[in-house]
C-alpha cells in the first residue's frame, strides 16, 4: 500500500506497443511516487458533450489527471490518451491548463458564442488539492461570474467554501448550482478509497457553508457501489438534508477498461470479504465487463437491482424533502462586459 495513494498499480498503457516492467512488485516498492505538475498548452478549453444522458452541452477541466485518487474514477481511463497509466500516472502527473481562464474569456467575446450551461468539470474535480495553489478554478469562476455565464460545479473538496464570494456573485442571477460527491460516509472507506480528497463530514459542513451564503447546493451520491455502499442512501440523503442540501443525484458505478483490474485489486488488499459480492451485483447491473455503455442505462444500469437502488432512492428523497437537482439555471443574464444592456437585471 502506497499511503495517499489510490492504487497499487500502474497498468500498461492499452494504447503502448511497449511497456517497461520492473522486477519488483509494486507491494514492495518502497518509493514514494511523487506528484509531477505538467503544463498544458491547449489552446481551447470547452470540451463539446454530446451524450443526451448528461444535462450540459459544453464543460472545462482545468487539470487532468487527479491528485485525490478515487480509485474508482472514471477519468482514469482518459489519462491513457495522453500516453500516461490509468494508475498510479492518473494520480502523479497532472496537466495543468494555467490558461484556462484567459481561454475562456476569448470563447465568451466571440460573437457566435451563446450562453449555456456549463459544467465544471466534466472529468476530474476542479477543487482537487494542488487548486489551492495554482487557482485556476476560482479564475475560472471570476470569468463566469463577469459573463454571467451558468456553471454547474461537482467536487469532493471542501476547498470550494474558499469561492464563496464569487458563487454568491452568480447565485444573484440564478447562474449556478453546487453538488457535493458523497459516495459512503464512512471514513474509514473514504481513506482507502478516496485518499485525497476531503472527508465526508466535511464535506457535509461544506453543503452547509454554501446553503448558508444562499448558494443552491445539493448532494450527488456518486458512485454508488452495489453490495456495499448502496446501504448508505438513506443515511447520505437525511444527513444532507440535515446541513441544507436542496436537491440530489445519483449514479451507479461503472468500470470501463481498465478500470476493472484497479478496482478489484484494490479491494482485495482492503475489504477482501465485500470483493464477491460487489462483483456479482455490478455485473448483475452493468453487464459481464462491468461497464454498460448505453446512454440510457451507463449511469443507472438495468435490472431487477438497479430498479430496487433506483426505488430506494426515489423512497429516500421524498422522506428526506429533496428535490431531484434538475437544470433550470439561467441563461439570459449573459452578458459581455461593456456590453449596453437595455434590461438590465
Amino acid at each position: 500500500m502506497r499511503h495517499g495513494r489510490g492504487t497499487l498499480l500502474n497498468p500498461k498503457n492499452r494504447f503502448d506497443t511497449l511497456a517497461y516492467e520492473s522486477d519488483t512488485p509494486p507491494e514492495f516498492d518502497e518509493k514514494k511516487p511523487e506528484t509531477e505538475f505538467i503544463w498544458d498548452k491547449t489552446q481551447t478549453i470547452l470540451a463539446k458533450n454530446s451524450s443526451p444522458d448528461l444535462p450540459y452541452n459544453f464543460s472545462i477541466n482545468p487539470y487532468r489527471g487527479c491528485e485525490h485518487g478515487c480509485v474508482y474514477c472514471y477519468a482514469r481511463s482518459f489519462h491513457e490518451y495522453l500516453g500516461f497509466s490509468a494508475g498510479i500516472d492518473f494520480e502523479t502527473k497532472i496537466l495543468v491548463k494555467r490558461d484556462a481562464a484567459k481561454l475562456l474569456r476569448k470563447q465568451f467575446n466571440k460573437p457566435s458564442w451563446k450562453p449555456a450551461l456549463i459544467a465544471l468539470s466534466g472529468n476530474t474535480d476542479p477543487y482537487q488539492p494542488i487548486e489551492k495553489k495554482f487557482e485556476l478554478t476560482r479564475e475560472i469562476l471570476q470569468v463566469m461570474a463577469e459573463y454571467r455565464n451558468p456553471v454547474q460545479i461537482i467536487t469532493k473538496n471542501a476547498l470550494i467554501s474558499r469561492d464563496i464570494d464569487i458563487l454568491q456573485e452568480l447565485a444573484k442571477h440564478h447562474c449556478v448550482g453546487v453538488s457535493l460527491s458523497i459516495s459512503t460516509l464512512d471514513k474509514q472507506i473514504t481513506d482507502k478509497m478516496e485518499p485525497r480528497t476531503s472527508r465526508p463530514e466535511q464535506r457535509l459542513k461544506t453543503i452547509q457553508k454554501l446553503a448558508e451564503a444562499n448558494i443552491p447546493v445539493g448532494v450527488m451520491m456518486a458512485p454508488m457501489i452495489p453490495g456495499w455502499t448502496d446501504s448508505e442512501i438513506f443515511s447520505i440523503l437525511q444527513k444532507a438534508k440535515d446541513h441544507g442540501a436542496q436537491y440530489a443525484s445519483y449514479s451507479i458505478l461503472r468500470l470501463q477498461r481498465p478500470l476493472p483490474e484497479l478496482f478489484f485489486t484494490w479491494m482485495e488488499e482492503h475489504f477482501p470479504l465485500k470483493v464477491n459480492k460487489v462483483k456479482s451485483q455490478l455485473k448483475s447491473i452493468q453487464g459481464e465487463n462491468f461497464a454498460n455503455g448505453n446512454f440510457e442505462e451507463r449511469f443507472m444500469g438495468k435490472g431487477k437491482l438497479a430498479i430496487q437502488m433506483k426505488m430506494n432512492f426515489e423512497i429516500a428523497l421524498k422522506k428526506a424533502g429533496l428535490e431531484i437537482w434538475k437544470d433550470e439555471i439561467n441563461t439570459h443574464s449573459f452578458r459581455r462586459p461593456g456590453q449596453l444592456n437595455l434590461f438590465p437585471s
